[in-house]
């Protein structure tokens, strides 16, 4: 059945808007062409036009001289944003996913684990290996909060180069990031309150949650430049949010930095909520590391969560919480919950930490990690872009810190198929079904560039899963 011509810019509205929900285009980025664009939808540029004139008018996109149409910069909440407060039901999709065995023949493009092939992180074993026999020749002891004095010392140069001053005494050490998240949430809610979370969210965030019985409200976040903040200021006065969980620097999932000046409001219209700032990827600015949440705390309500997880090995499991007021608590329950930590590794981390090594190992992966994500984005969108029907279909985010990125497809993209497909065929992905409650991210995929090298085993894995991705995306 034929269209008619006076309803087919209804199509270019329609496909344009679309990809805005979707994120394939962002704020102040720019559109097709109008040549481009009816090429592409097969119309003629006169519909293209009369599309381009109805999305301005409605405040969706803005004209710009000699450049063409960009997206509005005009910071509208997004669906997601009215989702109400929700349970978490996470733990089935996750043990699927995770118990899954990760050859060393993989393309290792789906697993948070850094990269460990470097001489840094053989020197730091091998101090493990002394501590441990020299370990034996002493009593054995639990190593009770905060934690080793030597490590935490150091602690306190790491945050301090974070821009967070601190002091031995406001540190407590912790089995990992995700013990100082868990044990955070712990002191300031209870079963049944509602956590607000930056949107998509680490489903280690989520799972969480769904441990503590507490309730999500997921606002979306830019996958640029982070938080909705009128989304965040919508929910804060409309539900009793007890806690607030976000990963502002270096985003897990997205990669997204939060703009300073958005930190700034962000503090503002969260009022007195307890914060608990997830940075365990603020090492690994490419360049400059902006300023955290708690450095700009006047209230002292950030919890400062971190650890060495990215940075070192995810095998160590040392983490840190900076607690602020809610210290009492939080220490209370790590001694209540642990009775000790990991006095071997506490000790032998501390001692590598002294030897200067780590600040050298930080420069060679920031740099190692900032090629990475140059080269594997440029292999990786020219694979995407030899399917003619995923041109201008898929947005990739292109972090400028740690070594993950997020892959936006069209909304009907089934990619926990294309994750099920690419496996099978030796290929390790992440489905965006991990980072959502409400199935509001099945067309997005997570990727790792950790490991990435520029060889054949690489390149014939980028080709292959763009040719899986292509044969399960359907788009207009």
């Amino acid at each position: 059945m034929s269209i008619m011509i006076g309803k087919k810019y209804q199509q270019v509205v329609q496909f344009i808007r679309e990809q805005i929900t979707n994120q394939c285009y962002l704020p102040d980025e720019k559109l097709p062409s109008i040549r481009a664009l009816s090429q592409q939808l097969q119309v003629s540029k006169n519909t293209v036009i009369r599309g381009y004139e109805q999305l301005e008018a409605a405040g969706d996109i803005t004209p710009h001289p000699r450049s063409g149409f960009r997206v509005s910069k005009l910071n509208t909440s997004s669906k997601e944003s009215q989702l109400p407060p929700s349970e978490v039901d996470l733990i089935g999709l996750s043990k699927v996913i995770l118990s899954q065995p990760l050859s060393p023949d993989l393309v290792h493009a789906g697993s948070a684990h850094p990269n460990t092939d470097f001489p840094a992180i053989r020197s730091l074993y091998a101090e493990i290996g002394r501590h441990s026999r020299y370990q034996t020749n002493i009593p054995s002891h639990y190593q009770i909060p905060p934690g080793n004095e030597t490590l935490i010392k150091q602690l306190v140069h790491i945050n301090q180069e974070l821009g967070i001053s601190t002091s031995p005494n406001k540190i407590l050490i912790t089995h990992g990031a995700q013990q100082a998240i868990s044990l955070s949430l712990q002191a300031v809610t209870q079963p049944g309150d509602v956590v607000l979370v930056d949107s998509p969210c680490y489903f280690g965030t989520l799972l969480i949650i769904e441990s503590l019985k507490l309730k999500a409200i997921e606002v979306p976040a830019n996958p640029t430049t982070g938080i909705d903040l009128a989304a965040t200021e919508h929910a804060i006065n409309h539900w009793p949010i007890k806690a607030i969980v976000i990963n502002p620097s270096y985003n897990n999932p997205t990669g997204y930095v939060m703009p300073d000046d958005a930190r700034r409001q962000f503090l503002a219209i969260t009022k007195n909520i307890p914060i608990i700032e997830d940075d365990v990827f603020g090492g690994l600015a490419y360049q400059e590391h902006p300023a955290t949440l708690k450095s700009l705390d006047q209230q002292d309500r950030v919890i400062y969560c971190s650890s060495l997880s990215k940075t070192l090995d995810s095998r160590l499991r040392i983490g840190w919480v900076l607690a602020g007021k809610y210290q009492d608590a939080i220490e209370h329950r790590l001694l209540c919950d642990n009775m000790g930590s990991l006095n071997l590794m506490q000790s032998a981390v501390g001692e590598f930490l002294s030897s200067g090594k780590y600040r050298q190992h930080l420069g060679v992966i920031r740099r190692t990690y900032r090629r990475n994500q140059r080269n594997f984005a440029a292999l990786f969108v020219d694979a995407l872009n030899q399917h003619p029907s995923l041109v201008g279909q898929f947005h990739l985010s292109q972090p400028e810190g740690s070594f993950l990125c997020w892959l936006t497809l069209p909304s009907n993209t089934d990619t926990f198929a294309i994750y099920q497909q690419a496996l099978t065929m030796g290929i390790s992905i992440l489905p965006g079904s991990m980072f959502g409650t409400q199935g509001q991210y099945n067309h997005c995929i997570r990727l790792s560039f950790a490991t990435f090298e520029q060889n054949d085993h690489w390149q014939q894995g980028i080709t292959l899963l763009a040719g899986i991705i292509a044969n399960n995306t359907i788009t207009h």
